[in-house]
């Protein structure tokens, strides 16, 4: 091996190593949030919360995935990353579930609760996203776990406008419509993710048969 690709191998090790301490961080305070967001969720009869507790434990899962397929070839991310989208679908759907039942329901959540757990859920998902961001072209995999955190920014911020909501209207509407827009967003990602991580799949395994 020639001066010049031991420098790019040793760039390389570099890189998956910042990877793996960034994932690392991010792994453990989603897990975190997804318990406080969860009890409150439930203790304040949030959809919006628990749509957002939801996505805390899918990001927490997409994070595993990726640690375990750090050191692993392009086509294992590849694969991870199918992985990612069908979890981000199978909560949007689920957040879709609950959004219908709390409407029949009829509950109202308390927008205190919600109000000041969203803004401790948003300033940590803020870390989480600055803590990615620099990482977010590396590859597929960092990729599309930077893309969980943006979503989780945007979620945060739409669990504050619906706490905002229910306070001024008294009514568990707004905390129904933002679990239903949170879901729409999971649903819209994961199909971003999942066409992208086929099509990469694809061209791997092209290149695979074609080397052969």
């Amino acid at each position: 091996m020639d001066a010049c690709c031991e420098k790019k191998e040793e760039e390389l090790t570099a890189l998956r190593s910042q990877h793996k301490d960034v994932l690392t961080i991010v792994l453990v305070i989603n897990a975190v949030l997804f318990i406080v967001e969860g009890v409150a969720g439930l203790l304040a009869h949030s959809t919006a919360l628990l749509a957002d507790s939801l996505d805390m434990l899918g990001d927490s899962l997409v994070y595993g995935f990726s640690l375990y397929v750090l050191w692993r070839s392009a086509e294992w991310k590849a694969l991870a990353a199918i992985i990612k989208g069908g979890i981000m679908a199978v909560f949007g759907v689920g957040v879709l579930a609950q959004a219908a039942y709390k409407m029949l329901a009829g509950l109202v959540p308390s927008a205190e609760t919600m109000g000041l757990v969203g803004v401790l859920v948003l300033v940590g998902n803020a870390v989480c996203f600055f803590l990615l961001f620099r990482h977010r072209s590396d590859d597929l995999n960092m990729r599309s776990t930077w893309l969980c955190s943006r979503n989780d920014i945007l979620a945060n911020i739409s669990v504050l406008v619906a706490a905002v909501g229910v306070r001024i209207f008294d009514s568990g509407w707004p905390d129904i419509l933002v679990g239903a827009a949170i879901a729409a967003l999971f649903l819209r990602s994961a199909f971003t993710v999942l066409s992208e991580s086929f099509a990469e799949l694809q061209k791997l395994r092209s290149r695979s048969v074609t080397a052969a």
